[in-house]
């Protein structure tokens, strides 16, 4: 297959950091921690867990953009930024962006979208690199390009000042985000257990939007997440 305008993201913790697509939206997240905790839980070493790259740039975008939503779901604030979503006014673009990875992991690419899409024109940075991400997968150059632009130009802006947060509760049950991030190392797709997609699944929507559908909207049961159970 003929290359188009992007290479493939080899190494997502390296295109991550490159970007420091999750270090402005989560000020204390660490990736290679993250990444670390579930290579070191195997048996095998890390080194020959690793995925071995995709042969198409779609594919690879694929994997990519799997393993972005499951580190944003995995970051310690991501509790805490799903609140503000749906108690703050403005809307704040982190919980959105939370809120699209939540939708993406439950099968719902369209209106994951669409969150992404808020997120990324509130500012978030890691909402850009996730629509890059998911254009590309869809090999829809053009309008990958556009998000990828939007990356670099927001790379130059100051970052926002960070606000200490209390500790909350994580946003899913412990071994249900190390699974997530498992699988994705093991080069396979990450999903969020039944019982936990019935609840995305049950969430109000909005009126059919012409461009993405029935547009799920968030409520207070996603705060709540960690005390479903999977069994």
């Amino acid at each position: 297959m003929a290359r188009t305008d992007h290479e493939p993201v080899a190494d997502i913790a390296t295109a991550l950091a490159a970007a420091e697509a999750l270090t402005d939206t989560y000020q204390d997240y660490d990736t290679g921690t993250a990444l670390h905790r579930v290579g070191t839980a195997a048996e095998q070493p890390v080194a020959s867990r690793l995925p071995l790259p995709y042969p198409t740039v779609h594919e690879q975008a694929a994997h990519d953009l799997d393993l972005a939503v499951s580190l944003i779901v995995d970051a310690p604030q991501a509790h805490l930024s799903l609140s503000r979503l749906l108690d703050s006014d403005p809307i704040e673009p982190e919980g959105a962006l939370v809120f699209a990875a939540l939708l993406h992991l439950a099968g719902y690419a369209d209106p994951a979208q669409f969150w992404f899409e808020f997120a990324a024109g509130a500012g978030s940075r890691t909402a850009a690199f996730c629509l890059a991400l998911l254009h590309q997968q869809r090999s829809e150059h053009r309008t990958a390009a556009y998000w990828h632009s939007q990356l670099r130009a927001r790379s130059r802006k100051p970052a926002r000042p960070s606000h200490a947060a209390p500790q909350r509760a994580a946003l899913l049950p412990d071994s249900v985000r190390r699974d997530l991030i498992s699988l994705c190392w093991q080069g396979r797709r990450p999903s969020l257990p039944p019982r936990l997609q019935a609840v995305i699944h049950s969430l109000p929507v909005e009126p059919a939007d012409d461009d993405f559908g029935e547009i799920p909207r968030p409520d207070h049961t996603l705060i709540r997440l960690p005390a479903v159970t999977t069994r």
